[in-house]
């Protein structure tokens, strides 16, 4: 409290915006700083070694590019009120009002930054010629899994396939267009995430599956391109504890702050 009151009184006494450098291991609270006027910009430095002085230094004034992005979902702070300390779920406990944890399960409440949120120094859009894509994935009777479906769902005859067993050489490939709408070049981490079918119940709302970082020079376009083994890619984690790959259509889904793209897969299994 005492901390947050004197960044108030030393940005309120200030002529301009001020940067407030954060120095923790994980999310504080600084809803107070988010809509502040008087604090023009919010930098995460985790806990920095020796170097750390410089190097937070060479991003303020520009010597760095910064292309960092979140590694954890960053909560408002009445996220402690939605759910006790001593709850110890992941995903979301309707019945009780727990809205889960983490960026694949929490589906609460708008939090402060998302899971993957960074700025930079200028703006990257993403774009890709693929509509969707299809796979096939042969499987044996002894692999076959339930799922669990969501209310008024009609399960399929092959719900899933354990991933345990499986040959799993199935890829599904794409290109992803980096642009960079800017006046000053720099790195960009490009994250990929997978959703599973909108029918399963109880599964993970998306999860980070592949990523690479790539530079683009100002006002130019780099690809990218990525190769996702099925089962690793689109398998999830089912509430009996099995890895399993849903049959049905997932979805490929590449955003950051300022741009999305994304494109269904269908999956078939058959014997």
């Amino acid at each position: 409290m005492n901390q947050t009151k004197e960044i108030i009184r030393i940005a309120e006494a200030s002529p301009n915006p001020i940067i407030l450098v954060i120095l923790s291991g994980g999310g504080v609270d600084i809803s107070f700083a988010h809509d502040n006027p008087k604090i023009g910009a919010i930098l995460w430095a985790g806990y920095p070694g020796g170097e750390g002085g410089n190097a937070i230094a060479d991003v303020i004034f520009g010597e760095y590019y910064p292309g960092g992005r979140l590694p954890l979902t960053w909560f408002k702070n009445k996220y402690i009120s939605q759910l006790p300390i001593t709850s110890m779920e992941l995903r979301q406990v309707p019945k009780l009002g727990y809205p889960g944890r983490t960026y694949k399960f929490y589906d609460g409440p708008e939090v402060l930054y998302p899971f993957g949120y960074g700025l930079s120094y200028t703006k990257f859009l993403y774009k890709t010629d693929t509509n969707g894509t299809a796979v096939t994935i042969p499987v044996a009777d002894r692999h076959y899994k339930k799922l669990s479906y969501k209310s008024g769902v009609s399960a399929p005859a092959c719900p899933a396939i354990n991933v345990d067993g499986q040959a799993c050489t199935e890829t599904v490939s794409f290109n992803v267009s980096v642009i960079n709408s800017g006046g000053k070049g720099g790195s960009h981490p490009v994250i990929v995430f997978t959703k599973p079918p909108a029918e399963v119940d109880d599964a993970s709302i998306k999860q980070v599956v592949a990523f690479q970082r790539v530079f683009v020079h100002a006002r130019s376009t780099v690809d990218v391109s990525f190769t996702l083994n099925v089962c690793k890619a689109f398998g999830i984690v089912e509430k009996t504890a099995y890895t399993v790959v849903p049959s049905g259509v997932s979805t490929v889904l590449v955003e950051n702050g300022d741009s999305s793209m994304s494109f269904p897969v269908k999956i078939n299994l058959s014997v």
